[in-house]
């Protein structure tokens, strides 16, 4: 196995990553783009310096992951503290494996300007009103991820569902506490040294505003303090799995909580199952770092439903890069998002090497620089 165990009893770890070493090629990749009015908190986020760049963060994510880092794209990438987005390892991952991904708005402040599936959603409002979605919305959002998971588990090939939501570890943080998980301090964040009090407040709030009982389901979770992305991506999940399709949950703290969701979804025997084909896989900036706690927040999912979830992370770091903004992953200043943790555990697992995936990120960093 190429990549680091996090979580997950060994056996099933083993066969899970030669299943999708096997398929790496024939993955199916899914990034699903929405929004938060949370994002909108001074020092919430930092996927975009201000709280009107990340309004654009989904939009120009998806459009350098589809036309590359040397094209003119239609939304300048948000001005980041330092580093630079984690589309373009993303795009590095892609570009090697010959993978073209599927993008669906389900509900960015901004559309991107490239060919995707738009279901005409908007953001969320912010989770401190306990009221962050209709319960309309989200039982018509649910529908839609089943369908596609039912699509998508006909085709046999393993799923990569990857995500770009501002504002998510904290919407991610109050579904988690909503469902009885505990994981204040644990959830990670886009802001080098995550304000863990800050998003304690919000959710608090929020809890407290939607007066939730003690038995609500992940619907009623989810229209109080989710966000678009969590509900999809969490059906999807659970008709793709529970149907034998691995899914490779590519994401931290964001990717647990709709892990939550499909399991608080399902029965004890069903979580059983799903607990086998699902995989959430992170990088290593996420699984080290020391202002939050992966491992923990895993451990606090096998106790809340009695399985041993899987969970990985990569192997990639950029200790010795050339490119400042790469070094400044390694500082903390960028961690993950659109995938990246897990493309590029799909890139090791076909058995390319780690650094072949630094010097093609490298290379991509000097066309971001220098664009055609």
């Amino acid at each position: 196995m190429t990549l680091e165990r996090l979580s997950g009893a060994c056996d099933v770890a083993e066969r899970w990553c030669e299943l999708l070493a096997t398929a790496a090629a024939q993955t199916r990749v899914l990034l699903l783009l929405a929004g938060t009015d949370t994002a909108a908190v001074p020092g919430i986020s930092a996927a975009g310096a201000t709280p009107d760049s990340r309004r654009f963060t989904a939009a120009a994510d998806a459009e350098l992951l589809w036309q590359g880092p040397a094209a003119r794209r239609p939304h300048a990438l948000p001005p980041l503290p330092a580093g630079v987005t984690p589309a373009l390892i993303a795009w590095a991952v892609l570009q090697g494996l010959d993978l073209e991904p599927l993008v669906l708005n389900l509900g960015a402040p901004v559309a991107p300007a490239i060919p995707h599936l738009q279901l005409n959603q908007s953001p969320a409002r912010c989770l401190s009103t306990g009221a962050a979605m209709d319960l309309d919305r989200v039982q018509a959002l649910w529908l839609w991820g089943e369908r596609w998971g039912r699509g998508l588990a006909r085709s046999g090939q393993p799923v990569l569902l990857s995500e770009c939501v501002p504002g998510g570890t904290t919407t991610a943080l109050a579904v988690l506490e909503a469902l009885g998980v505990p994981s204040t301090g644990l959830v990670s964040g886009s802001v080098r040294q995550p304000d863990h009090q800050l998003k304690r407040q919000l959710v608090q709030q929020g809890l407290e505003a939607a007066q939730l009982g003690p038995l609500a389901s992940p619907k009623a979770v989810l229209a109080a303090v989710g966000d678009p992305m969590q509900v999809v991506a969490a059906a999807l999940l659970k008709r793709a799995a529970l149907a034998g399709t691995p899914v490779l949950l590519a994401g931290g703290s964001q990717m647990a909580a709709v892990l939550a969701l499909a399991l608080a979804a399902c029965t004890p025997l069903e979580r059983q199952q799903l607990a086998t084909q699902a995989a959430v896989v992170t990088t290593a900036w996420v699984a080290y770092e020391a202002a939050s706690d992966f491992e923990g927040l895993m451990a606090q999912l096998a106790q809340r439903f009695a399985i041993e979830p899987l969970a990985f992370a990569t192997g990639l770091r950029f200790t010795g890069s050339r490119r400042q903004e790469l070094l400044d992953y390694e500082r903390g200043y960028v961690k993950e998002g659109v995938g990246a943790g897990g493309l590029a555990a799909l890139w090791q697992l076909s058995g390319r090497s780690l650094q072949a995936l630094q010097q093609a990120c490298e290379q991509a960093c000097d066309q971001l620089q220098h664009p055609a």
